[in-house]
């Protein structure tokens, strides 16, 4: 797949929210399983501690020699850390616990908030042809997150359909803001995504209303439905795409991704 956008290089796409449990890693799972459904080509950044998305693509915590860490902090080559998954136009860069130390040894690096994003533009990427890389950010606002908003072209936001859900993004445009003036001028929100939506529920409906009202155009149409199959999937080491093809969360993703790719599509068309 060629995406309009791109030319010879990959959207990148950090999808990220400081308030945990939000369905941040699910959205990252799902969404870059449905582009690779499409034929697009994914790589997946596991840039959390906790290593969620890792699990959740199938990579056993043994297979991972070479993590984010290293891409960070190390001098490994892309080839070490990417890692092949079961979809054959997917692949990661997994995550481990030793995430965890890499915000206080970064800080003592002059370039700390453009690691990744040097990383991300090794010439070495060009071989893998991708044409979307998306992030998996932590739930918090720390250096880890900021390389990630320093190195991608936009912000995706799965925002959680309950009360306060709104609260919690305000500090997160900030942080946006910030590094547009600090680091990353062009970085813009590709959008923020409802998440654990449930129609017959007035607070999902209350919280999308007023997520419309406040945000406009910047919430997606698709909402990702309140569903026990997106929920098991991970704990078989499965995307619900592929855990269950017919499930609703599943056919929610594909419009997810279906919905981001016609939006490039308008971009690169205007």
């Amino acid at each position: 797949m060629s995406d309009p956008i791109r030319g010879n290089t990959p959207k990148i796409i950090a999808i990220a929210n400081q308030k945990g449990g939000v369905g941040k890693t699910t959205t990252t799972i799902n969404l870059a399983s449905a582009l690779a459904e499409k034929g697009a080509r994914i790589l997946v950044v596991d840039l959390d501690p906790q290593g969620n998305a890792s699990t959740g693509l199938g990579v056993d915590p043994e297979d991972r020699g070479f993590t984010t860490y290293d891409l960070l902090v190390g001098d490994v080559s892309l080839e070490e850390v990417i890692l092949p998954t079961e979809s054959s136009d997917l692949f990661i860069v997994p995550a481990t616990v030793d995430l965890s130390s890499a915000d206080i040894e970064l800080m003592a690096t002059e370039k700390r908030s453009f690691l990744l994003h040097d990383a991300l533009r090794q010439p070495d990427m060009d071989r893998y042809e991708l044409d979307y890389i998306l992030i998996d950010c932590p739930p918090s606002l720390n250096l880890l997150t900021v390389n990630a908003m320093v190195a991608a072209h936009s912000v995706l936001i799965p925002l959680q359909s309950e009360f306060f859900a709104l609260e919690g993004l305000s500090q997160l445009m900030l942080s946006v803001r910030e590094v547009r003036q600090t680091a990353n001028p062009n970085l813009r929100i590709e959008g923020v995504v409802l998440t654990m939506f449930d129609a017959r529920n007035n607070l999902s409906q209350q919280v999308e209303e007023d997520a419309r009202d406040n945000l406009g155009d910047l919430v997606f149409q698709t909402k990702i439905p309140r569903n026990v199959r997106v929920s098991e999937a991970p704990s078989f080491a499965q995307s619900v795409l592929q855990y269950d093809p017919q499930s609703k969360g599943a056919m929610a993703y594909r419009d997810l991704a279906q919905e981001l790719l016609q939006k490039h599509m308008m971009v690169a068309a205007q």
